[in-house]
């Protein structure tokens, strides 16, 4: 009966604060007198000692780092090519927006030009806006000064519009093939195929799909765990330099992406390549050069934009991530987000009899005319 009494006279004293006089009771006291630890009702000792782990854990780990966002490392030990991108990122991106938004605009108010191939054309000239606006001015802001950081908030953003926008233009791409191959191989039948609701809806399945694709692999990529690792060795949020930061196992992550990868990507680029192969076999059918000549005029830009981007973003996303080379990937980032969008609209209007005409139009509309 004395150690029960000396228990309980412990726990007494435990209870008292100091304020109220009593000795606040010593943690080695506690354990001289075996005072016992009160049991975690309904919890098996397993999850008792699981608890207890995820207590530590949480308690080691810095409060409000999801907050605290990530450093876009870039080219930041290289100062002096890091002016030089600048100025390069900040002239191709006012050309991406002058080039792009008058394709955009030609395309609506021309009459002449209110085709499918000019609908879908119109869309990459918006897409490229799009995705462009989405990553450079973030670059350029890293890019002119020593502060690298980004928010947590503003990476997700990032990194789930050029996930996004990057899908769109895939399947857009494929799209503007089966266009081209109506065009060329069913000339007959061309306006009753390429009908404006089925334009509407291959487009809006292009949109819908990189949206999805960005959904599933975005939250992924976002919450892998980092043990603390914020510097980001690129100059955007972009998933494979995210990926290649986790502290665990990634291959399940990246099975997945390579799924993906198989429909917004390869899928895609085999329907262009199915195209090109019919469209092919018709040139090779047609007996006059003028023919001939028309027909790969009409290919020819559409097929200098596919190469751009595909090459660009085969070699990005389709290589396991500890094969990913973070110099090689950073030139090729900049390759596809910048260069390829402000050189598109150059591709398909320098020897576009149309385009030249309704910018002669449109401008002849906007002079005063002659007394």
């Amino acid at each position: 009966m004395r150690l029960q009494d000396a228990v309980q006279f412990a726990e007494l004293l435990a209870k008292l604060p100091a304020s109220e006089g009593g000795p606040a009771l010593p943690q080695a006291l506690r354990g001289a007198v075996f005072l016992p630890e009160r049991p975690q009702l309904g919890l098996s000792p397993d999850r008792r000692r699981a608890v207890a782990g995820d207590g530590r854990q949480n308690a080691s780990a810095p409060e409000g780092f999801i907050l605290e966002g990530f450093i876009l490392v870039g080219f930041s030990d290289r100062p002096q090519l890091e002016l030089a991108l600048f100025v390069a990122a900040l002239a191709f991106y006012l050309l991406t927006l002058l080039g792009n938004a008058a394709i955009v605009l030609l395309s609506a108010l021309d009459s002449r030009l209110h085709t499918p191939m000019y609908f879908f054309l119109a869309n990459l000239s918006f897409l490229d806006v799009c995705f462009t606006t989405g990553s450079v001015p973030q670059m350029l802001y890293n890019l002119r000064g020593p502060d690298k950081t980004i928010s947590y908030v503003g990476c997700a953003v990032q990194l789930f519009f050029v996930l996004a926008l990057g899908g769109v233009e895939c399947v857009l791409l494929a799209v503007m093939a089966y266009d081209r191959y109506a065009a060329v191989c069913r000339p007959l039948h061309y306006t009753l195929i390429m009908h404006p609701r089925l334009c509407g809806q291959l487009a809006s399945a292009a949109w819908l799909s990189g949206f999805g694709n960005s959904l599933v692999m975005a939250p992924q990529t976002l919450l892998l765990p980092r043990c603390g690792h914020r510097r980001v060795d690129h100059f955007l949020c972009e998933m494979p330099a995210l990926i290649g930061m986790a502290c665990v196992d990634t291959t399940t992550l990246e099975a997945l992406a390579f799924a993906l990868a198989i429909f917004i990507i390869l899928a895609p680029l085999g329907l262009i390549l199915t195209s090109y192969g019919h469209i092919a076999r018709a040139v090779l059918r047609i007996r006059s050069a003028a023919g001939r000549r028309k027909a790969l005029n009409t290919c020819s830009a559409h097929l200098a934009v596919v190469s751009l981007f595909y090459g660009t973003i085969i070699y990005m996303y389709l290589q396991p991530a500890n094969a990913y080379s973070q110099d090689q990937g950073k030139f090729l980032t900049l390759f596809y987000t910048i260069v390829t969008p402000s050189v598109n609209p150059l591709i398909y209007t320098l020897r576009n009899k149309d385009v030249r005409e309704a910018v002669k139009k449109v401008l002849g509309k906007g002079r005063a005319p002659v007394q």
